[in-house]
């Protein structure tokens, strides 16, 4: 395992890593040539215009003046000026809640780290049962933990004390968090702008009708069971191979672009392209008259694509959006049900526009549970599958237990300063390397699963992520790190002795994760702010590709938080914090430097450069709260087994009493809080509506969503709209081509249509 050597030559390294970062960004940003790469939100709002400077052609690339330099680090108190509401204003609410995370992770570990100073590490270090024992491998670094303490010891108690604080102030705090998040919610929600999905639903599942078209059928069945909200709908195509289309033909617009500035660059050459796959074989041809052909033929497939969608009835979907007159009749029908049967006209808010995710919506119904069904099977292969790696990962954070089993490594690692750098830095690298291609592969299965909005995508996205940290990284690293680091012992006892070893080394596997959270948590959250790859295609674009500001404009790249891929990644520090606080307490600075470090990181992201890929008002914060008491949990019943195999059972009545107290704890906020994170209460509905009929009297609803749902790529073009109602005359007579049936009775019988 890790000694301390290789744990200060890991941090030497790490915090060398994340320094160079630093000065290299803090330079890098202050250059007007990179003013778009590092502050492409203010562009965005058009707050911010590419600098100019009249004094030469230098000064367009390079900062010249040299008192800017000596300021250089300016950005990190400016990150923390932003009051709250104005960032709110700013970054939306979704970029705030993140960020709070970590403020969080502070304001947790920051007294418990203290309390477990000062109580713990004495008692663990005074323990002195590793400098008796001959058979298991331990560093100085196990001397601080509760490793060293003597089976059976009185002194055990402290630890069960630090835990019982810890469950305590951890729900304190997270129901202190919980409540200023909803509040949080509640005043966004209040004084939101105007947005089509306050006043619009999802509707799916729609039944068939042998006598109407879809958008007759969902037209007649909201007329006669909303008469006095109902306000327009519009019907969900099956637009997926135009929407291809589209994208692949942007895509040859792109190449055209770049031939023909390439040309006017030089043109004495005509450049020239090979027609198989990305111009890597075939014949070669006239690059600018290539991609002009293959455009002006994308183009007669697309205008006969949209043409076919527009008129084939298979190409409409059994769903729909549906929009009311008010707030408060969209949060009556998203919140109830509409139908006898509960499988059809089944309706939930609509998310907004820009966060709906179109592909997903062509999908069947039924055929989503079957998705759902085959990636849960999926993830727990790929869950299955890669605990081999992490065995590999392991193997090379244990040397002193591969040695036993392989002396003749011996002699090449024995070296004191390859040893201390391969335990100390070359694990944590290893992981973060075979972890990079997981949330692609999780987003992926995610997408199958039929998702209709990209919020929904990375919150489930983010569950599976978090459950494949937490059994991979977390369970099978100390498994597998156990195993191997006392090998010999685990070959030489007897069965029932391996329990005891194993309650012994689990709280050992503390170093593996500090080399892991320098790694990730400090180099990794540096290179983040230096934005390494959007930096070298924004420049490879600014050379080859624009020509205007409005290209320009178009190669920058501000990205957005990925929540998918970074909540998850929290998650795995308040869970390491919880489980070690009371176990190998050393641990807890190195995590809480990693949450003051992102703290400021991320909150300057979120102010100059990421931004807002859509807004759910912090709907995501009852999982993170979730989470955060699954790893409550996991650490207390750890620590009830491994004091058992420490020899002290009278222990198992007070340990067990804190795990039901959190569930307890968790079920008390989820009926406290939650509902305010999936329901809109009429109350709220009704005070927005009016308040805008106060201030807005002439406003033309209708006009206002008329195109909001419909089809990106449709927008601006002839969609035929059904002419509106007289309001005024209440609930209007449906026009239907069924006869010897009323509107209301057939109404009913479509109810008891079935999937």
């Amino acid at each position: 395992m890790t000694d301390l050597q290789g744990i200060g030559i890991s941090a030497a390294v790490n915090l060398l890593s994340a320094l160079v970062f630093l000065i290299v960004f803090a330079i890098l940003r202050l250059q007007p040539i990179n003013d778009r790469v590092y502050f492409p939100k203010w562009y965005l709002k058009g707050i911010r215009a590419t600098p100019t400077h009249s004094r030469g052609l230098v000064n367009k690339f390079v900062n010249l003046d040299l008192r800017t330099y000596l300021r250089f680090l300016n950005w990190m108190p400016e990150a923390l000026r932003m009051p709250e509401p104005e960032l709110i204003e700013h970054a939306g609410l979704d970029s705030v809640a993140y960020i709070r995370i970590y403020l969080l992770g502070l304001k947790i570990f920051v007294p418990i780290a203290v309390l477990a100073f000062a109580v713990l590490l004495p008692v663990n270090w005074t323990g002195r049962m590793l400098e008796g024992s001959h058979d298991l491998s331990f560093s100085n670094i196990d001397k601080l933990s509760i490793s060293n303490i003597p089976m059976g010891s009185q002194r055990f108690w402290a630890h069960i004390g630090v835990a019982y604080i810890a469950t305590f102030w951890t729900c304190y705090m997270l129901y202190k968090e919980y409540k200023i998040i909803m509040t949080l919610r509640l005043e966004f929600i209040a004084s939101a702008d105007r947005r089509p999905d306050q006043f619009t639903v999802l509707v799916r599942n729609v039944p068939p009708d042998p006598d109407e078209s879809v958008s007759e059928h969902v037209e007649h069945f909201f007329y006669v069971n909303h008469p006095d909200h109902y306000l327009l709908h519009q019907v969900v195509y099956n637009a997926n191979k135009l929407a291809k289309l589209v994208d692949k033909k942007k895509t040859m617009e792109n190449w055209l672009t770049y031939y023909q500035n390439k040309y006017e660059r030089k043109p004495s050459k005509k450049p020239t392209t090979k027609t198989g796959f990305c111009g890597l074989w075939g014949a070669r041809v006239d690059a600018i008259e290539y991609y002009a052909q293959e455009i002006e033929k994308l183009s007669e497939q697309e205008a006969a694509e949209r043409e076919r969608v527009l008129s084939d009835p298979e190409a409409i979907l059994p769903a729909a959006f549906v929009s009311f007159k008010s707030r408060w009749g969209a949060a009556v029908c998203a919140q109830t049900q509409q139908s006898r049967n509960p499988t059809i006209w089944l309706t939930k808010w609509a998310s907004e526009p820009s966060d709906v995710y179109w592909d997903n919506l062509a999908i069947p119904y039924v055929e989503l549970k079957i998705r759902r069904l085959l990636m849960a099977g999926g993830l727990f292969l790929l869950i299955f599958f890669f605990m081999v790696p992490i065995t590999f990962v392991q193997s090379v954070a244990n040397i002193d237990g591969i040695e036993k089993v392989l002396p003749f490594l011996k002699h090449l690692i024995e070296k004191p300063v390859v040893k201390s750098f391969i335990q100390g830095y070359l694990p944590g690298i290893i992981l973060k390397i075979f972890l990079l291609l997981i949330p692609i592969v999780i987003m992926i299965m995610s997408k199958i699963e039929g998702y209709t909005s990209f919020s929904s995508l990375e919150r489930v996205s983010a569950g599976k992520y978090h459950l494949f940290i937490l059994v991979n990284v977390f369970l099978v690293s100390i498994i597998a790190g156990t195993a191997l680091e006392q090998l010999k012992s685990f070959l030489n006892q007897s069965p029932s002795e391996i329990p005891k070893t194993i309650g012994v080394s689990m709280p050992m596997k503390a170093t593996f994760f500090i080399t892991y959270i320098m790694v990730d948590g400090w180099a990794g959250v540096a290179a983040e702010v230096l934005r390494v790859v959007p930096l070298v295609i924004f420049h490879l674009k600014n050379t080859f590709l624009v020509k205007t500001e409005k290209d320009r404009e178009q190669a920058m790249d501000p990205g957005f938080l990925d929540f998918a891929i970074y909540e998850p990644r929290i998650q795995l520090y308040f869970l390491l914090g919880l489980v070690y606080c009371a176990v190998t307490p050393i641990l807890l600075p190195f995590i809480i430097v990693f949450f003051a470090f992102a703290y400021l990181v991320f909150r300057h992201q979120i102010i100059n450069v990421y931004d807002r890929k859509y807004e759910s008002a912090a709907a995501f914060w009852p999982d993170v709260q979730r989470r955060i008491i699954i790893g409550l949990v996991i650490s207390q019943l750890l620590l009830l087994g491994l004091l058992n195999t420490k020899g002290l059972k009278m222990s198992t009545p007070f340990l067990i009493v804190l795990p039901i107290f959190t569930i307890w704890f968790y079920r008390l906020c989820k009926g406290r809080f939650e509902s305010a994170f999936t329901r809109f209460p009429l109350q709220e509905a009704m005070m927005k509506d009016t308040l805008e009929r106060a201030t807005d009297p002439m406003l033309n609803l209708r006009t206002y969503l008329r195109e909001a749902y419909l089809h990106p790529i449709f927008k601006g073009g002839e969609i035929f709209y059904p002419p509106p109602s007289d309001e005024e005359e209440g609930a209007p007579l449906v026009a239907t081509k069924r006869s010897q049936r009323s509107s209301k009775v057939t109404s009913l019988a479509s109810s008891e249509v079935s999937v």
